[in-house]
């Protein structure tokens, strides 16, 4: 597809987060432009969570049902040491017409994103990179690999962690990287595994989630200090064999899918400047753990898309713009801190310690005030600004 030379939004990078808003804005009237650097979109499972705040705002976009019929629907979280259950959170109390998670792998996301896109008129330029933006008082002019520029009244950079838009910007990035890395694995299990649940193991090793996927699979998800590029059958089960349940453990029938990635927890110092916004992993990068990025960056999307369209369409003020900001950094900030606190208490490796741990996280799981902070911090509907009453 040729790039257009002009348009209102500009927006780099065609994960679920731009094509979320891409599909938002077209929703609203406004013109967009969606180009990514991929000659195609990924065709693995990576981000296999969506929790309930997310489906809440998909309604907007018509997906939410199409999404919840092809994936699982998963009522309750554990977490554990090998057989002992520490603690439990349950997700049917929750205050919302999808009370549990929702696990389906992010291509059949995307794609369910993509088809609405489609229908909604829009489509993804690729490939398309950028190279350059600069941006003045009236709109921000980018240019791609290929010479060919165009101009727009705003950009937002949904282009990941390594966000060239974000870079150009001048935004920092602060924050750190885990010393260890993460396995990701999809695969066929046999042995005592979840149907129903997200299983969360502490071991001295590393956090392991285990949890089910459509189509009988099973996501792993693992800390390890190193591990090959793709993790093999040995790989994972030895993971399993240390980390997992001990009376009647995990069995790896199949690999289907894996992957190593090193992990980051940082946050933007700013989601804007001038004419440039930020959403996703462009603006925060945290620990798996919670399952919570790829959320916090749909939830991006729409909350951005709803005040582009009111000052492009509607002639709100500016500062409408700035509120997204104000809305949304608090937000991934506190999943941030709450990843990271996870993913350090889940890894501590001082016996007495694990001891000491166990113990607060048993007497804890008594206090019915502490299953709902945690599936209220979860399901992001204790967090977004714009739902809290």
């Amino acid at each position: 597809m040729t790039l257009p030379s002009h348009t209102d939004v500009l927006i780099v990078g065609a994960g679920p987060v731009g094509m979320a808003l891409a599909a938002s804005l077209a929703d609203k009237g406004v013109a967009a432009v969606l180009i990514d650097k991929q000659a195609e979109g990924a065709n693995t499972s990576r981000a296999a969570v969506v929790h309930a705040r997310t489906l809440e705002v998909l309604t907007e976009l018509e997906v939410t049902d199409e999404l919840v019929a092809r994936g699982i629907i998963v009522p309750r979280a554990t977490v554990r040491e090998r057989d002992r259950v520490l603690l439990h959170v349950g997700f049917d109390d929750l205050p919302t017409d999808y009370p549990y998670t929702l696990l389906i792998p992010q291509d059949i996301t995307e794609a369910v994103l993509l088809r609405r896109l489609s229908n909604l008129g829009g489509s993804v330029i690729r490939p398309c990179e950028l190279t350059s933006l600069t941006q003045d008082t009236d709109g921000v002019t980018a240019t791609t690999t290929s010479g060919e520029q165009i101009r727009a009244r705003y950009a937002v950079g949904a282009d990941g962690m390594h966000s060239l838009v974000r870079e150009q910007s001048g935004i920092g990035f602060q924050g750190d990287t885990y010393a260890q890395s993460f396995v990701l694995a999809d695969a066929l299990l046999d042995g005592d595994v979840p149907e129903a649940e997200i299983r969360l193991y502490f071991s001295p090793e590393g956090v392991t989630v285990l949890a089910p996927l459509p189509g009988g699979h099973h996501r792993i998800v693992a800390t390890v200090d190193e591990a090959p590029p793709e993790p093999d059958h040995d790989h994972v089960q030895n993971l399993l064999t240390a980390r997992g349940p001990q009376a009647d453990p995990a069995i790896v029938r199949e690999i289907v899918w894996s992957s190593r990635f090193r992990v980051h927890h940082r946050l933007a110092e700013h989601y804007r400047t001038g004419r440039i916004f930020l959403a996703g992993d462009a603006a925060h990068v945290h620990s798996p753990a919670g399952g919570q990025g790829m959320n916090t960056g749909l939830q991006d999307a729409l909350n951005l898309a709803a005040k582009l369209a009111a000052v492009i369409r509607e002639g709100a003020p500016d500062a409408t713009l700035d509120a997204y900001e104000t809305e949304r950094r608090p937000v991934a900030e506190e999943v941030v801190a709450f990843t990271d606190t996870m993913t350090r208490i889940a890894t501590v490796s001082s016996a007495p310690l694990r001891g000491v741990r166990n113990t607060a996280l048993r007497a804890l799981d008594w206090i019915p005030a502490v299953h709902r902070k945690m599936a209220m911090n979860l399901s992001e509907l204790g967090l977004d600004p714009q739902r809290i009453h």
